[in-house]
C-alpha cells in the first residue's frame, strides 16, 4: 500500500497530483461517488493488470488492522494514533474502489468472499505493543518506504491503464498515498530527534521492509484475489511479481529510491541514488524475465 511529497504543490491531471485529495483539513477527501464509474469501458481491461488489483484491493482494505496496531505501538501518543486512524480510513477507502472496479471488470469476482479469504489466513500482529522494527523512529521510516512505494506503482499502474476509470482510480489513490509519506515522515522527524537512530540502523529498516515486498502478505492475498485451492506461496510470489513489476518505468523506480533515501536522512538525488535506482529498475526487469520464463516452462 506499495508507491512521493507534496500534492499539494502539483496540480488536478498531473501524473501523482493533488487528484481532488483533502489538504490538512481545508479540503474534503475524495469519496466513492467521485469516481466516474459510468465511464468505465470494458474494452479497455488488461487481464494482467486487473491479476494484480485484485490483489490489491485486499491488502488497501486490511488497513484498518494495520491501524490498530499503529495505534498500540503508539499508545500514548493521541496526536499520531488520531492520524493511524485516518490513514487506515483512506486506506480501506482504496480497498474498496479498487474491489469495486475489479468487480466491474470481472463480474465473476467476489470482492467480499475474497477479502474473508485473506483475513482468515493472513493475520497482522495485532497483539503487538511495541514495533516490530525496533523502535518507533523505525517503525515510520518503514512506513514511509511502503508509502513510497505505493505512490511508485499506482502512479505505474494508472500510466499503464488503459480502461478511463482504473486511471481515474489510481490518480487518486497515488495522491493520497504522497500525502501519507509526507504525513509518516513527519512524526518520524519527531521520533528521531528523540531517538536519534544512526544511519545505518536507519538503512537497515529500509532495506529490511524492501525486502519484504515479496513477503507472505502479497503473495497470500494475490491467492486470495485470484486462485482457488491450495495456496502456493513460490507459485504467488511468482506470479505478483512478474504481473506488478512489468508496469515500472525508469522514472518509477527513481522517484521510489530517491524518496526512501530522504526518509533514512541520505541525499535524495546524487550517486547513490542513480545507483540504487539503475540496480532496481534492472532487478524488476530481470525478475520479469525470470518469472515469465518459468511460467512458459510450467
Amino acid at each position: 500500500m506499495a508507491y512521493n511529497m507534496g500534492p499539494a504543490s502539483r496540480t488536478r491531471g498531473e501524473p501523482g497530483g493533488d487528484m481532488g485529495a483533502w489538504n490538512a483539513g481545508t479540503m474534503r477527501h475524495w469519496t466513492l461517488d467521485d469516481i466516474p464509474w459510468g465511464q468505465f469501458d470494458a474494452a479497455g481491461v488488461d487481464p494482467e493488470l486487473l491479476a494484480v488489483i485484485k490483489a490489491a484491493s485486499l491488502v488497501e482494505r486490511n488497513a484498518g488492522d494495520y491501524g490498530d496496531y499503529l495505534c498500540n505501538v503508539f499508545a500514548d501518543d493521541p496526536e499520531f494514533q488520531q492520524a493511524a486512524r485516518n490513514w487506515a480510513n483512506e486506506e480501506v477507502q482504496h480497498g474498496r474502489a479498487l474491489g469495486r472496479w475489479a468487480q466491474l471488470a470481472d463480474p465473476d469476482f467476489d470482492f467480499d468472499a475474497a477479502f474473508h479469504r485473506f483475513t482468515e489466513g493472513y493475520r497482522l500482529p495485532l497483539e503487538a505493543t511495541s514495533s516490530v522494527r525496533g523502535s518507533r523512529a523505525g517503525e515510520l521510516i518503514a512506513r514511509c518506504v511502503v508509502e513510497t512505494g505505493t505512490s511508485s506503482y499506482y502512479t505505474a499502474l494508472g500510466e499503464a491503464a488503459r480502461e478511463p476509470v482504473l486511471k481515474e482510480i489510481c490518480r487518486y489513490i497515488a495522491a493520497d498515498e504522497l500525502r501519507h509519506y509526507k504525513l509518516f515522515y513527519s512524526h518520524m522527524k519527531r521520533y528521531q530527534a528523540q531517538e536519534k537512530l544512526g544511519f545505518f540502523a536507519r538503512l537497515k529498516v529500509a532495506v529490511t521492509r524492501l525486502v519484504e515486498s515479496e513477503d507472505d502478505e502479497l503473495a497470500f492475498a494475490y491467492h486470495a484475489a485470484n486462485f482457488s485451492g491450495d495456496y502456493d506461496h513460490r507459485r504467488c510470489v511468482r506470479a505478483y511479481a512478474r504481473r506488478a513489476y512489468a508496469f515500472y518505468r525508469r522514472h518509477h523506480v527513481e522517484r521510489a529510491v530517491s524518496m526512501a533515501l530522504k526518509a533514512v536522512g541520505a541525499a535524495p538525488n546524487g550517486y547513490l541514488s542513480r545507483g540504487l535506482s539503475a540496480a532496481g529498475y534492472w532487478f524488476m526487469r530481470g525478475m520479469v524475465a525470470r518469472y515469465g520464463a518459468a511460467d512458459s516452462a510450467g
